[in-house]
C-alpha cells in the first residue's frame, strides 16, 4: 500500500459524508461520523469514536478506543493515547426538570481545542470547553477541567501545571536565566 492510499477496514463504519484524506490508515470497528474530517497520514485506531463534524488535522494519531464527539478540533500532529475522550457537554442531563426528555434544542454545544503538537496521554479525559496548547503534554489518567499553555505539563485531577515539556516530548529545566532548556536537544524557550 502506497503512502497516498487509504486504508478502511472492513469492520470500520465510515459515513460517506466523511471526509478523508490521502494516506489514512482507519482500523477495526472504528466509527467516523457525517461530515467528518480526517487530515492525510491519520491513523484512527480500532474502535475510536469520531462524531459527526469533528476535524482532525494531518498526520495525527487517534489510539485504540479514543471518543471525539461533535464539536471537537483537532490539529496537526496531535497524539491521543488509548481511551481518550474529548468532552462535549458542560452540563449533561437526559431529561428536563419535569421529567420530559431532552432534546437536540436543550443541547449546547461546548468545543474543545486541541493544538498542534500536543500529546493527551492514555484514558485522560478533556472537559468541554477547553483548549490544550500547542506541543503540551497531558498525562494518562488525568482529567483536564481548565486550558493547558503551549508546552505545559500537566497531570492529576484536575489536572495542574507541573512544569513544561520540549516539542520532542522531554521534559524541560528551568534555568537561572530564566528560560528552560531541552536537556535532549539544547532547545531554548521562554515562558
Amino acid at each position: 500500500m502506497s503512502e497516498e492510499q487509504i486504508f478502511i477496514h472492513p469492520s470500520a463504519d465510515v459515513s460517506p459524508q466523511a471526509i478523508i484524506e490521502a494516506g489514512v490508515k482507519i482500523w477495526h470497528q472504528a466509527q467516523v461520523r457525517e461530515r467528518a474530517r480526517v487530515g492525510a497520514n491519520c491513523i484512527v485506531g480500532k474502535g475510536a469514536y469520531i462524531d459527526f463534524e469533528v476535524s482532525i488535522g494531518k498526520n495525527s494519531k487517534i489510539q485504540n478506543g479514543v471518543y471525539l464527539y461533535h464539536g471537537v478540533t483537532v490539529e496537526e500532529g496531535v497524539f491521543l493515547g488509548p481511551g481518550v475522550i474529548l468532552t462535549n457537554d458542560k452540563e449533561p442531563r437526559a431529561i428536563n426538570p419535569d421529567g420530559s426528555q431532552k432534546s437536540d434544542t436543550d443541547w449546547q454545544i461546548s468545543p474543545v481545542l486541541i493544538k498542534r503538537g500536543a500529546s493527551i496521554g492514555a484514558r485522560a479525559v478533556v472537559v468541554c470547553g477547553v483548549t490544550v496548547g500547542e506541543f503540551a503534554l497531558v498525562g494518562a489518567g488525568s482529567v483536564v477541567t481548565k486550558d493547558v499553555p503551549p508546552h505545559g505539563l500537566v497531570y492529576g485531577n484536575p489536572a495542574r501545571l507541573h512544569g513544561y515539556v520540549c516539542k520532542c516530548g522531554r521534559p524541560l529545566a528551568k534555568q537561572d536565566t530564566g528560560d528552560w532548556l531541552c536537556e535532549k536537544c539544547n532547545q531554548r524557550y521562554w515562558f
